[in-house]
């Protein structure tokens, strides 16, 4: 990927396609091969599902400090990245999920593999290419799951992930947007850039906590000493080439959306979103698509500022900023619906449905 990310490569892009092809063909070969296949396709899915998902974690804080050395950015993510994998390896036995796998239809590790679970994270690849901000819980885990009803708790817990989201981004940037309208003006203070670094560790290491089972799902529950250093190592690499693209493609996702340049509102964007998940982490042990999460509290986000006349943007290119946005999680929560399907033949979308009207139901009666 090259640099300037708004440029057309016909060449880049057809060294992309030839590389897609040759990795699918190489998902054939291994896939009978159980030790090689898993740890192929966590290789893939390590960079495809991060490189997707940067966009909700370290997408602003890309955005805010693109003035910097990639390499520094590096250190800092990656640091932040091996502590929270260390103490999850440590506190759990071996597993670096942070126990996100241990929810029922997820708590095996694979013991074969079927071709589409290892082709998964190279459609991923092939999505975030195309700057497509898809589910990496639904693509990668929902070629995993065991049971229809997996499938559907993960789909609720998911989609009222989104409504939560919109809902605190509009009540909570509804109140400080007229504030940081007056009062932010001229550049940050060395407090402000301080204080985004550090909410936006707190935010990597959280989401970190809730999607790292969307890449360990390959791989056995616990993990060895050698696996763990390949585990980190091989992540820590990816990140590298990650933030020396800035991103990737896929960053127009954030750039395009209002004042995500300032360390000050890319704090509070960070620490807003770094609150729900958190919420969600101790709310159940559950996986949910974070993607999700975050494009709701961005859209919520969008009206509130507009409401409050801080957005120069108009609320009909707001609207059509989020249903794209959604249009494009959707898309590919089908294709992610589908390979879980043709997976497991006990995976049925009536079930699925009645698995997501069932925690529906559980949720009202809650209330």
């Amino acid at each position: 990927m090259s640099r300037k990310q708004s440029t057309y490569n016909p060449q880049q892009t057809s060294m992309f396609i030839l590389f897609i092809a040759f990795l699918f063909g190489l998902a054939y070969v291994v896939r009978p091969i159980h030790d090689v296949a898993a740890w192929f396709g966590f290789f893939i899915a390590a960079y495809s599902a991060i490189a997707n998902d940067s966009i909700q974690t370290i997408g602003t804080f890309i955005s805010s400090n693109k003035h910097r050395p990639w390499w520094q950015l590096w250190v800092f993510i990656s640091t932040v990245f091996f502590i929270t994998v260390m103490y999850s390896w440590l506190a759990y036995s071996g597993d670096v999920s942070s126990q996100r796998l241990l929810a029922k239809g997820f708590d095996q590790s694979p013991k074969h593999f079927e071709y589409l679970q290892i082709a998964a994270p190279i459609v991923l690849l092939i999505l975030t290419y195309a700057r497509m901000p898809v589910s990496t819980t639904f693509l990668l885990l929902g070629a995993f799951a065991a049971s229809s009803s997996a499938v559907g708790k993960v789909l609720f817990k998911s989609v009222s992930g989104y409504f939560l989201a919109f809902a605190v981004g509009l009540i909570a940037f509804a109140v400080i947007a007229k504030i940081c309208k007056r009062y932010f003006k001229g550049k940050p203070s060395a407090g402000w850039v301080i204080t985004q670094w550090i909410v936006s560790g707190l935010l990597w290491s959280v989401w970190l906590q809730q999607d790292l089972a969307n890449i360990a799902v390959f791989l056995p529950r616990s993990l060895a000493v050698w696996e763990f250093s390949l585990f980190c190592g091989s992540i820590i690499i990816g990140l590298g080439i990650l933030l020396y693209h800035k991103g990737g493609g896929i960053q127009v996702i954030v750039t395009q959306k209002s004042y995500v340049t300032d360390a000050r509102f890319v704090t509070m964007i960070d620490g807003v979103y770094a609150l729900i998940l958190y919420y969600f982490k101790i709310q159940s042990k559950i996986p949910m698509s974070t993607t999700w999460v975050f494009l709701g509290l961005l859209a919520g986000r969008e009206f509130a500022m507009k409401i409050r006349g801080a957005s120069p943007k108009t609320v009909l290119a707001i609207m059509q900023m989020s249903i794209t946005d959604v249009a494009k999680a959707v898309f590919g929560l089908i294709i992610s619906i589908w390979v879980a399907v043709n997976v497991n033949p006990s995976i049925e979308l009536s079930k699925i449905q009645s698995s997501f009207q069932a925690q529906a139901y559980k949720l009202l009666k809650m209330k």
